[in-house]
């Protein structure tokens, strides 16, 4: 495989939280168009600094994936198209973007993009490295190799796993838990005959991308009727990721934890409450750690102003359980607090059903 940067080691000091201010999009009040809230990255980082819980240089900055590094998934013509503002403008729903000189279009849109996705790419080092990571951005999973959509102009849970599988010495199988409202219709094409990726996906049936042939690389299919409330949501999350986990042990998840399953959200039409988001974030990490399984999350898709809030209050919340921390450890087993709190959760779970 190519020399990449986005492997080499980060500090020990650092969290294994990924972000770099070069992730949000800013031009000209141009991304108010699409619902979107293109600052919601850098907003997750300030909630988590006014908590005391990370500073600047305890986290770890994320680089630019490079042509070469999206070469490892992506085809020359796929990127060659992104040299079209009219194509971008397509991939990230924003109209208005096709009328500006495509540097522009690189500087202001796809480096964010390309940033984040290097960031997810580091993550899953990370992850092998510490037992879990997050990027504060990423997880575009409408893109697959040769084609963007949904706001995804690159295929970074894709780029992640890839990259695991060519450069990392005992990671040959990888789960991604896709729990973002839409279906993840990107790497279920791009994985659709790799039998070394067991894909399991939650997502609201009637809305973007209804994508039946991606459909056919899910090994663990959820889909949700409209207004899908808290109790029922997390009773099937909680069935699913035990069984999924029970079926096939991987070397790595991705966690693919989209917040657009809020209650109100334009686009997903589901309807869970912050208090559930934080609890589902919170299911997948048990149920992760205390099995000694690396995970990587990415944010994903999330479209109200209120989302950096309940992103930043999970990750606290992860962090008060003692399910994340900064020191190197894979043994969430054989911490007795975790193991207790595995058994409440059950406990807990049961009770809302």
């Amino acid at each position: 495989p190519h020399r990449s940067d986005l492997y080499e080691d980060a500090p020990s000091a650092c969290w294994p939280i990924i972000y770099s201010p070069e992730y949000n999009i800013t031009f000209m009040g141009l991304e108010k168009l699409h619902p979107f809230d293109a600052g919601k990255w850098g907003k997750v980082i300030n909630f988590l600094k006014e908590e005391k819980l990370i500073a600047d240089d305890l986290i770890v900055q994320a680089r630019e994936a490079t042509d070469e590094d999206l070469l490892v998934v992506h085809t020359r013509r796929y990127l060659n198209k992104l040299k079209w503002s009219f194509v971008v403008a397509t991939i990230t729903e924003i109209p208005p973007v096709a009328f500006l000189p495509n540097f522009v279009v690189q500087r202001k849109v796809l480096k964010p993009l390309r940033t984040q996705t290097g960031g997810t790419i580091m993550a899953g080092k990370l992850a092998v490295d510490r037992g879990w990571a997050i990027n504060v951005g990423g997880g575009f999973h409408h893109c697959s190799s040769d084609k963007g959509g949904g706001f995804c102009a690159y295929a970074d849970i894709t780029l992640a796993i890839k990259f695991l599988f060519e450069r990392v010495q005992g990671v040959s199988k990888a789960t991604i838990i896709d729990l973002d409202a839409h279906q993840g219709n990107g790497h279920e094409r791009d994985f659709m005959d790799d039998h070394r990726v067991y894909i399991m996906d939650v997502y609201n049936r009637y809305i973007y991308p209804g994508d039946g042939f991606a459909k056919r690389a899910i090994k663990r299919k959820v889909e949700l009727e409209w207004g899908t409330d808290d109790a029922e949501y997390l009773q099937k999350v909680h069935t699913h990721v035990e069984g999924a986990l029970n079926e096939l042990k991987p070397d790595i998840i991705v966690y693919n934890a989209g917040t657009d399953i809020l209650d109100g959200d334009p686009l997903g039409g589901l309807a869970i409450s912050p208090q559930g988001i934080v609890k589902r974030d919170e299911v997948v990490f048990k149920a992760a750690r205390s099995r000694r399984i690396p995970i990587l999350m990415v944010t994903s898709g999330g479209y109200q102003k209120r989302t950096a809030r309940i992103i930043a209050d999970s990750i606290l919340n992860l962090h008060n359980l003692g399910l994340i921390d900064k020191e190197l450890v894979t043994s969430g087993a054989e911490n007795p607090k975790v193991e207790q709190m595995i058994r409440e959760t059950a406990k807990d779970l049961t009770n809302l059903s």
